[in-house]
């Protein structure tokens, strides 16, 4: 059922996959959806779309002002833009490392900070930030990407400490593997070696098998509605069996076993 004007909603990162389906369930449940994207598109099913580089200071300042100009207000601000890096950790020059930290973690604190001021003002406001099941547990040969996404873990738990006298709460929420095409959006090592070459191979069609058995968008969508409209949310949300799996086996399970297992899955010698 959907409730009318419940809020005005920025999502970036909305042009496809499991950013545009939570802006559309967003709007369907009643949110006034804007949505950004790297190049400039039309409005999609009543979703006013903005371009935004979230790597760019100047660009998501203006996003803002463009949402508020419209809007007058931001109630949500869900934080989804990202990119993969698949490969061993030092196949990666510090500047590819540097460029992935820039969209991951340092794209959703620019945006967070330019959006927190209108909150502070309102009093209220709730950031949802998109996670993964890797902000939990190791990933070989994704190591880069897993340190993004355990910055944005520690990055959001601890803003949520700062920000509730304001009314403001921060929320995660972590998928496992989702049926979208993120896979193209990895990028490959921009100083591979050949040692890695046969076991990066093989972590990419098994990437590319998890995918397309994983969980459909629209089950991280549900997910992002939860935290966004509980009235007392909690700071992490899985979505789908598998991320579910995961923070059970990181939390309960002795490190020895947490370790055996990941190696199995990953197809690697235990």
């Amino acid at each position: 059922m959907r409730n009318k004007d419940i809020g005005v909603a920025l999502i970036t990162g909305a042009s496809s996959g499991i950013g545009l389906v939570t802006a559309k369930a967003l709007q369907q449940a009643g949110y006034r959806v804007f949505g950004t994207s790297r190049r400039a598109l039309a409005s999609i099913d009543g979703i006013t779309m903005l371009t935004c580089d979230v790597t760019d200071e100047g660009s998501v300042k203006n996003t803002v002002a463009e949402v508020l100009k419209q809007a007058g207000r931001i109630d949500l601000l869900v934080n989804n833009a990202g990119i993969g890096l698949l490969g061993g950790a030092e196949e990666s020059s510090t500047a590819q490392a540097q460029a992935l930290f820039d969209v991951n973690v340092f794209g959703i604190t620019r945006v967070t900070n330019a959006v927190l001021p209108t909150m502070r003002s309102q009093k209220q406001g709730r950031i949802v930030n998109i996670s993964s099941v890797l902000g939990l547990i190791p990933s070989p040969y994704n190591a880069l990407y897993a340190a993004t996404k355990h910055a944005v873990e520690g990055y959001s738990e601890s803003l949520d400490h700062e920000l509730r006298t304001f009314g403001i709460r921060v929320a995660l929420v972590e998928p496992g593997l989702t049926r979208t095409s993120f896979e193209e959006s990895i990028t490959r090592p921009d100083s591979s070696l050949a040692v890695y070459d046969s076991v990066r191979t093989d972590m990419a069609a098994q990437m590319q098998k998890g995918i397309n058995s994983g969980d459909a968008p629209e089950v991280v969508a549900a997910t992002v509605l939860k935290a966004a409209t509980a009235a007392v949310p909690r700071r992490r949300y899985t979505a789908g069996k598998l991320a579910r799996q995961v923070s059970f086996m990181r939390r309960f399970l002795p490190e020895c076993m947490v370790d055996k297992n990941l190696r199995k899955f990953n197809n690697l010698p235990v």
